[in-house]
């Protein structure tokens, strides 16, 4: 009796940790929190606490390919916004707290 409860009791602790190592692909998230650092979450800009300064803001419009970023201020709902030229074009930009250029 006692060969059968140690085997039951083996297999039982066994399980969780077998199926931690096989579940990998199935926990992955479908949608990560973290994005690549010049892809956009959103196609608008968010109204959030934004920390990046100006700096920072101009070099996150910059790496989308516009040119000659001027004006960049934010605004109370945490958006830097300004304007950029981009393909011969002078645009409104926008920077908001999570880093997307619209």
């Amino acid at each position: 009796m006692r060969p059968t409860i140690l085997a039951a009791t083996i297999a039982l602790l066994a399980t969780p940790a077998f199926a931690q190592e096989n579940s990998g692909a199935a926990n992955t998230p479908q949608n990560p929190a973290v994005k690549g650092m010049h892809d956009n979450a959103s196609s608008t800009p968010v109204a959030g606490a934004n920390s990046f300064t100006l700096s920072q803001a101009k070099s996150q419009i910059e790496a989308k390919g516009y040119t000659k970023v001027a004006g960049l201020k934010k605004g109370e709902d945490g958006v830097w916004r300004g304007k950029a030229m981009k393909d011969g074009a002078t645009q409104d930009v926008s920077v908001d707290y999570q880093g997307n250029v619209n």
